[in-house]
């Protein structure tokens, strides 16, 4: 439920920034994204608590941001939309620029992963519920901004996180609850990073430290078999 929830904030959003055309007020707008800040913050801290082996989360943070710097995946990311929007923009004019740019928005981040996973593995959306929150404020602006492409960005964002949430909800009968504990701790502390970049706390390369969820799979499979929990 939590990408379908996901869509219709986007379109409902993008409808709403068509008609009004003005968006809402830039005071509102931070003033409502602080709070889902808080929010993010809080489902960050819950999830992180369901670690059962703390020293896998650990190792798995520090081999996930070694291999996420290495790979440098936050720059490639970014280098990809920009190529992506530059490409389209000049192609398609500004329909297809809205909806490149808002699908990038939208689908390249650690909350989309994580909540998709998290939806997946032990069928909790509330990730991707908050995610439709700012994305459902956000396609306000941008729609009232860039115009209809906006809306045709729910497309990719269905096929995206529904084939991440299909994917993990396979495997899920082939990790063990051990595993799982600790793959959502892991992710947990990753949505954290987003509630402080959110709040301006602090700026954390969420992105290159997406790795350390898949390393928290061997890593508990191997510690929970030599590690009392």
């Amino acid at each position: 439920m939590g990408t379908i929830v996901n869509v219709i904030s986007i379109v409902l959003g993008s409808v709403l920034g068509l008609l009004f055309k003005k968006g809402i007020p830039e005071s509102y707008s931070r003033t409502i994204m602080q709070g889902l800040g808080l929010a993010v913050l809080l489902v960050g801290v819950s999830m992180s608590l369901q670690s059962k082996q703390v020293l896998v989360v650990v190792l798995s943070l520090v081999l996930g941001a070694l291999t996420g710097e290495l790979l440098n995946i936050e720059g490639g990311l970014t280098r990809l939309g920009q190529w992506l929007e530059a490409k389209v923009g000049r192609a398609t004019g500004d329909v297809g620029r809205a909806f490149v740019t808002a699908s990038l928005i939208y689908c390249v981040g650690a909350m989309a992963i994580m909540g998709s996973i998290e939806d997946g593995l032990n069928h909790n959306p509330r990730i991707l519920y908050i995610k439709s929150a700012l994305d459902g404020v956000s396609s306000v602006v941008f729609a009232s901004t860039m115009g209809l492409g906006v809306l045709f960005s729910a497309i990719p964002v269905l096929i995206y996180q529904g084939s991440i949430t299909l994917l993990a909800w396979t495997v899920k009968d082939y990790l063990g609850p051990a595993v799982i504990s600790e793959m959502t701790a892991t992710g947990g502390l990753l949505i954290l990073g987003i509630a402080f970049n959110m709040l301006n706390i602090t700026e954390i390369k969420v992105g290159n430290l997406l790795p350390a969820i898949f390393y928290a799979i061997p890593l508990a499979m191997l510690l929970s078999k030599v590690l009392p929990a």
